[in-house]
């Protein structure tokens, strides 16, 4: 073989070199290669992380211009991509006073290099209205020569865990207030705004169970509708009267998800509407027995059931209500045993003492009397030694509740001790008539016989008789000036009525105006005034009201607020009330004998007539002697005077009805209206209260209760007719809401009979 010569070799050794030179760089490049995809996959490894990171994580230019975010940050903002926050700032995001917070304090972070952890802020997020709570930190953010080219910044939602610290610490304050024996009210509305603040748009309420167990009263509803807590005030619980009545009726919890389809609230509907709640959900308020309180309640404007988390609140909420409720009735069992006689429940000594001191000072503010009777039952240490003490205490305590329920509300009847009593009026004027005859009836109602010990009883009393300010300006001037008149009453003979100071004349109204007022009856010194009512549509009259008025021959024309009631205290109502009756329909044949379109005359009717067993009888001769037909005739009544008896009142209107007669319930909307008038009783018009209408339209709750009040009556099928109008604005929101007919100055002032025909030819005002 031939050796290779020595270039040969040397080409070799190139081709060697040059390959290990390839490989070697070979090998660096794919070390490099390997290097950056390595670094690439942990990139995108870290980008990952972060955009997974369920804090808010974002970094900023010098500007306070977004560089990058992570998804969730993006999500809050209300944007769809990571690409679409870059170059944005919180100007661009934020409304403008929370921007420049923002902003300010980022611009002194990247001035001082000092970063700011844990900050607290709250934050209204784009497109919400529901603030959050942040714990934030930011940091400045420097470069490889220790620049400050921006700040990272790093946040925690942290709503939650804020909302259930301030959970706790409402418990905790709702515990102290009750355990300082607050007032319930104010227990309750905290209640409500303490469980309100956990939600979105939610309002809550509390209603109490009245001591019968039949009607639910207001508790608490600091953001309810002032005109909708007053609708339902005193509403009756039964089986089908919305969430409310019937969850206090059921005893469970009543979950309605539209109250505008829900067979619950059939009856209710038109009230809620114009307040526009579409569910509500209500659990009762229970003792440990599980004995109703009443209803803790929530509303919603959207049609939905309530989350898991919205009804454990309600859970807590009833738990601390019935904590609440029951510490008061306690108390006020404590309250009531301390200042009550045990054996007759009514008012003690130490009760009066407080009483009649503030009785007295708000008579004095407002010029009233104040009448007081010291009454002693004779002989009554008879009944003890007859028939013993057993017998002694059930006659006591069967006269101690005649004479609760011979007294007004605003009187008062005290055990003094032993068979010794106090009985307080109060004079709803100056000058309140009647005070003799309401004593008088008092001695009456105690004198009816009664059985004890296997036997009749009949007691008899002495009565003593004091007034403030004549008679006295303190209570134990008052108390000592009545004792004395008291014995004198015993000294002449018992079972009669003595004034201090031998006034025998009484506190009553006088002899002379009784006289003038029945001679103004008999003798035709009254007269009647009519008032249009009109069509709020064609403004043409429909009917009129028929209004008295005295023309006293030395007095001149006398108010009806100074005679009527003088004429109620009397009993002179009643013949006065007969007179109007009469008179209204022997006008009313005269129109139409006229020649004029026949219209409906309203006359007002009062308690005592209502209560006549003879009224109906009364009605239908005053059309028959008129010859007037019924369905021209229309009785108002007030919802006082039905609610006094309601079977009784029930069976009346059935007779008037029978007749043919219209009936209306007048002052509807003024203090408390009650919707079981409405559906009890037979009535075909609703008359709205002045005090409601003149507060339109500027008074919103005014205007949501009138609209309530119409579209009610219409759900009735009642015909409405507003009182009072005045004013252009008020007959447009009139028109605007429905209401079928007005009456006020805004058409006619009151005018005579021959005033009202001229109108009448033309069927206007």
């Amino acid at each position: 073989m031939h050796e290779p010569s020595a270039g040969r070799w040397e080409s070799v050794d190139a081709l060697t070199a040059e390959t290990r030179r390839f490989v070697a760089a070979t090998e660096a490049m794919m070390a490099s290669t390997a290097r950056h995809l390595s670094e690439g996959v942990e990139n995108l490894r870290l980008k990952a992380i972060i955009h997974e990171l369920p804090d808010f994580l974002y970094v900023k230019d010098r500007d306070s211009r977004f560089v990058f975010a992570n998804a969730v940050t993006v999500a809050s903002l209300g944007l769809k991509s990571t690409e679409e926050i870059a170059g944005k700032r919180d100007f661009d995001l934020f409304e403008f006073e929370a921007a420049c917070r923002h902003f300010d304090i980022e611009q002194q972070i990247m001035a001082t290099g000092e970063a700011r952890v844990d900050m607290e802020e709250t934050v209204v997020l784009p497109g919400t209205v529901k603030p959050v709570c942040r714990l934030t930190s930011k940091i400045p953010l420097r470069n490889d020569r220790g620049e400050i080219v921006g700040l990272i910044g790093l946040s925690r939602d942290i709503t939650e865990r804020k909302l259930q610290e301030d959970l706790h610490r409402g418990q905790a304050k709702l515990l102290e207030m009750i355990a300082r024996n607050e007032p319930l009210p104010m227990i309750l509305e905290a209640l409500v705004l303490m469980i309100e603040a956990q939600l979105t748009g939610i309002d809550g309420s509390v209603l109490l169970l009245d001591g019968e167990g039949t009607r639910l009263y207001h508790g608490a509803a600091p953001n309810l509708p002032g005109g909708y807590s007053r609708l339902i005030d005193g509403v009756t619980i039964g089986p089908k009267v919305g969430s409310c009545g019937t969850a206090a009726w059921r005893g469970q919890p009543v979950i309605v998800e539209d109250v505008m389809s829900d067979p619950l609230w059939e009856d209710f509907r038109a009230l809620v509407a114009p307040f526009g709640f579409r569910s509500c959900w209500s659990t009762p308020i229970a003792t440990s027995e599980n004995n109703v309180l009443g209803t803790f309640a929530l509303y919603s404007r959207q049609v939905r059931r309530p989350t898991e988390h919205e009804m454990k609140l309600v859970a807590l909420a009833t738990h601390i209500a019935g904590i609440a409720i029951e510490r008061k009735r306690v108390d006020d069992r404590i309250h009531f045993m301390a200042h009550h006689d045990d054996l007759t429940g009514l008012p003690n000594r130490a009760f009066l003492k407080e009483r009649l001191a503030n009785i007295l000072d708000q008579a004095r503010r407002n010029g009233r009397k104040v009448t007081v009777a010291y009454l002693d039952l004779d002989n009554f240490k008879d009944v003890n030694d007859g028939s013993g003490h057993a017998a002694g205490d059930e006659v006591l305590k069967e006269i101690a509740s005649r004479m609760a329920n011979s007294i007004r509300a605003s009187d008062m009847v005290v055990r003094l001790g032993g068979d010794e009593f106090l009985v307080v009026l109060v004079h709803q004027s100056s000058h309140d008539a009647g005070i003799n005859r309401r004593l008088r009836e008092l001695q009456k109602a105690i004198n009816r016989p009664m059985r004890g010990g296997g036997s009749d009883i009949t007691i008899t009393s002495s009565i003593g008789v004091a007034a403030f300010p004549v008679d006295g300006a303190t209570p134990e001037e008052l108390l000592a000036n009545a004792d004395r008149a008291m014995y004198r009453a015993k000294q002449l003979g018992r079972n009669t009525l003595q004034h201090h100071d031998g006034d025998s004349s009484g506190l009553g109204m006088p002899r002379g105006e009784q006289e003038e007022l029945h001679q103004a009856i008999t003798c035709d010194q009254l007269f009647l005034e009519y008032q249009p009512q009109v069509d709020v549509a064609t403004g043409r009259i429909t009917g009129v009201e028929a209004l008295v008025r005295w023309n006293h021959p030395a007095k001149g024309r006398v108010p009806p607020v100074n005679f009527i009631p003088l004429a109620e205290e009397t009993g002179l109502i009643v013949p006065l009330g007969l007179w109007v009756l009469n008179e209204a329909c022997r006008q009313a044949r005269s129109w139409q004998d006229m020649g004029l379109a026949p219209v409906t005359v309203a006359v007002n009717v009062s308690a005592k007539q209502f209560a006549d067993p003879d009224f109906a009888s009364h009605v239908a001769e005053a059309l028959e002697r008129n010859r007037l037909q019924s369905r021209w005739l229309e009785l108002e009544v007030t919802e006082s005077v039905v609610m006094q008896n309601a079977e009784r009142a029930l069976a009346m209107m059935e007779q008037l009805r029978a007749i043919g007669v219209r009936l209306s319930i007048d002052d509807f909307g003024s203090g408390y209206s009650s919707l079981a008038a409405l559906k009890t009783f037979p009535f075909d018009r609703l008359k709205m209260d002045r005090s409601l209408v003149e507060a339109l339209p500027g008074d919103k709750t005014a205007v949501a209760i009138a609209s309530a009040v119409i579209s009610l009556a219409q759900t009735l099928k009642l015909s409405v007719l507003a009182e009072g109008v005045e004013t252009d604005a008020q007959m447009d929101f009139l028109r605007h809401a429905h209401c079928e007919e007005a009456q006020g100055y805004h058409f006619s002032k009151p005018v005579s009979p021959e005033e009202l025909s001229r109108m009448l030819q033309t069927r206007r005002p």
